[in-house]
């Protein structure tokens, strides 16, 4: 198998330079079909960005707890816990929210739309408050409303099944698409995200993806060429970016958030950065940005997107905009809003800076993370890149359809005036302000405890707490070869059940140590988290007090 190479560069007047695609090493695969792992001979060199790649929030404390989990069920009382409490990963539903109901409706039509022509059809969709909605939803509802008999939504789920069922050749959703995805509903998240943002969305720009994560390994294979090339990435930041630059090969040049001012991204410290990379050899090619962030839950306020903006229009990178989260926001002093309708509204056009944005169906109040669902808008490039992207997401076939028409509705949801609407608001009101108060319990619990502080979450569905632990304790984390905050979360599971994910699995400031907590547990769960935790903290650093 010979490697391929493209050879179009970004043409764009900010001299980008981006090499689209590189050689593919093919090594590995004669070696997985001719060794047997009986030999267990040296990696090949093209295993070597694998052994690189690590991702923390599936990494050995996860891996601890599943067998634990099994242990519960086969021995009953074996551990002092009787359930594990997983606070290490976005997985709403895994941990009890209900899926929107419009939206499954929707789903369930096109997945099987022989019932749509039958008379029954309309009833049984026409049924929510006997559909199994969680208790505070309808309550929450019912304060508004004289009797739980006006929540009777219309066709409208139906009305949508058809119109997405109209766009989808042969209406199969068991077939290949279209490699960017579904024309129509390409079209209709270019106009979600013209309303959202107040400036024009071309559904060509739209490349809809088995959520955000391939779309961020198809922009870091196309942008990667060699370990000479940097990805600008926040510290901390989520591992699926230093996992990704890892396996193809880059070089993460790391900007540091300031935790003292709620982790701010400060422009100065990009530069900073800049510099030192290229003093190094290193050609930085992109910024990535995660706002609302992750692990670390602030909110940038735009007069601090400007400034991002104008640092990659001035340097030629690439911004790489992650934008799941724009949903949670939980502050009213603070607004999501997308780098492209910054870029947009300072000014700067297509010809100007290269901004490519991801979204995702499994976060917001939708969390529909096994439906995997997302897309990414791509601006800026010129043509002949725009090929050379499309031949990348060409070879995938294409995204799942489930997942497609889930970012359509996400992007389009009911509107004020749609018969559905009062059900689907509050269904969406009442998760995000459970995800709120949720949010508040466990900063409140975190500042509590001894040695540990932790900054207010803005957004997104985590915090990430620093935790000042005793020389005492760093030593028997060293004897143990492991991280201190790993032996820290470590004893914490055995303990309690609780799984959080060490600091150091997204990076940090050398010497400090920190850990992430999702904010996802159902509030009735929340309590336990918070007790358990308690306990445990304050028994852990009277072990190891100084």
């Amino acid at each position: 198998m010979g490697s391929a190479k493209a050879l179009s560069y970004c043409s764009c007047q900010n001299h980008c330079n981006v090499l689209l695609l590189r050689p593919f090493a093919s090594s590995l695969s004669r070696f997985l079909s001719s060794t047997s792992a009986l030999d267990s001979p040296p990696a090949p060199p093209s295993m070597a960005p694998v052994l690189k790649c690590e991702y923390a929030v599936r990494g050995e404390i996860v891996t601890l707890a599943q067998a634990l989990q099994e242990e519960l069920k086969s021995k009953p009382g074996s551990h002092p816990f009787d359930e594990i409490l997983y606070c290490n990963i976005g997985n709403p539903q895994s941990l009890g929210q209900q899926p929107i109901t419009f939206f499954r409706e929707v789903l369930a039509l096109c997945d099987h739309p022989s019932i749509l022509d039958k008379s029954e059809t309309q009833g049984l969709f026409s049924a929510r408050d006997k559909i199994g909605l969680p208790i505070e939803m309808i309550d929450n509802y019912k304060d508004s409303h004289d009797s739980l008999s006006e929540w009777k939504p219309s066709a409208d789920a139906i009305e949508r099944a058809w119109q997405i069922l109209d766009q989808i050749p042969g209406r199969a959703t068991g077939a290949y698409s279209h490699s960017q995805g579904i024309k129509g509903l390409r079209d209709t998240i270019a106009a979600g995200i013209e309303a959202r943002d107040g400036f024009p969305a071309d559904p060509n720009d739209i490349f809809l993806t088995d959520g955000a994560s391939p779309a961020v390994h198809m922009m870091m294979q196309l942008l990667i060429r060699s370990e000479k090339d940097g990805i600008l990435c926040p510290i901390p930041q989520y591992p699926l970016y230093s996992a990704s630059i890892a396996l193809h090969g880059g070089t993460l040049v790391p900007y540091y958030l300031d935790e003292a001012t709620g982790w701010g991204l400060e422009v100065s410290e990009l530069k900073k950065q800049l510099a030192d990379t290229k003093s190094k050899g290193i050609t930085p090619r992109a910024v990535v940005v995660i706002n609302p962030g992750n692990p670390t839950g602030q909110v940038l306020a735009e007069d601090n997107q400007r400034g991002i903006v104008e640092f990659c229009k001035q340097e030629g990178l690439i911004l790489l905009a992650d934008e799941v989260y724009q949903e949670n926001v939980y502050v009213p002093e603070k607004k999501f809003h997308s780098f492209k309708k910054v870029a947009r509204s300072m000014g700067y056009g297509e010809k100007d800076i290269s901004i490519v944005s991801f979204q995702s169906v499994s976060k917001g109040y939708y969390g529909e993370c096994g439906k995997r669902g997302g897309y990414m808008e791509v601006t800026g490039f010129g043509p002949e890149i725009r090929e050379q992207i499309y031949k990348v997401a060409s070879v995938n076939l294409c995204s799942n359809i489930s997942g497609q028409i889930l970012a359509s509705l996400v992007m389009s949801p009911p509107k004020v005036g749609d018969e559905s609407y009062e059900s689907y608001y509050a269904e969406k009101d009442g998760i995000l302000s459970s995800l709120m108060r949720r949010a508040k319990t466990l900063e409140d619990a975190f500042n509590n405890l001894e040695g540990v502080t932790c900054n207010k979450a803005e957004g997104a569905m985590y915090l990430f707490p620093c935790i000042r632990l005793p020389e005492k304790a760093i030593k028997a984390a060293e004897a143990a070869k492991t991280a201190p905050d790993n032996f820290y979360c470590r004893r914490l599971l055995n303990a309690t059940g609780i799984v959080f994910v060490p600091g150091s699995g997204f990076g940090q400031i050398p010497g400090t140590w920190h850990f992430r907590c999702t904010i996802l547990p159902q509030e009735d769960k929340i309590p336990a988290v918070v007790s358990r935790l308690t306990e445990f903290h304050k028994s852990f650093m009277e072990e190891f007090r100084d």
